[in-house]
C-alpha cells in the first residue's frame, strides 16, 4: 500500500509539472508572436516615417527628389539629428543620395 500512494503522489507531481511548463511553454509562444508583431510595427513606422521626410524633401513637389533638394535639406542640423535617431546616418549626402538613386 505504500509503494502505491508514493506511485500516485509522484504521479501527481509528474502531472502538475507538465501542466505548468505547458502553460509555460504557451506563454513564451505568445510572447514571440508580440515580439514580432510590435517588429512589424516599427517597421511600418518607420517607413512612414521615411517616406514623409522625401516627401518633405520635394521643395518643388514634383515627386522627384534632386541633389540639390536633399543637399539643401540635408545642411538642417535638426534633420540631421532626427535621421541620426532613426539610426540613419549620413556622412557623405552626395554617395548615400547615388547609393538611393541606384
Amino acid at each position: 500500500f505504500f509503494v502505491y500512494i508514493i506511485a500516485v503522489t509522484f504521479a501527481m507531481f509528474r502531472i502538475i509539472t507538465a501542466l505548468f511548463l505547458r502553460d509555460t511553454l504557451a506563454l513564451a509562444a505568445n510572447d514571440a508572436e508580440l515580439v514580432v508583431e510590435e517588429k512589424m510595427k516599427q517597421k511600418q513606422s518607420y517607413s512612414e516615417k521615411l517616406l514623409d521626410f522625401f516627401h518633405r524633401a520635394d521643395t518643388n513637389q514634383d515627386g522627384m527628389l534632386s541633389f540639390a533638394e536633399f543637399d539643401l535639406i540635408m545642411r538642417d542640423d535638426k534633420v540631421k539629428t532626427w535621421l541620426s535617431v532613426m539610426e540613419v546616418d549620413i556622412h557623405e549626402p552626395r554617395e548615400f543620395f547615388e547609393t538611393l538613386a541606384g
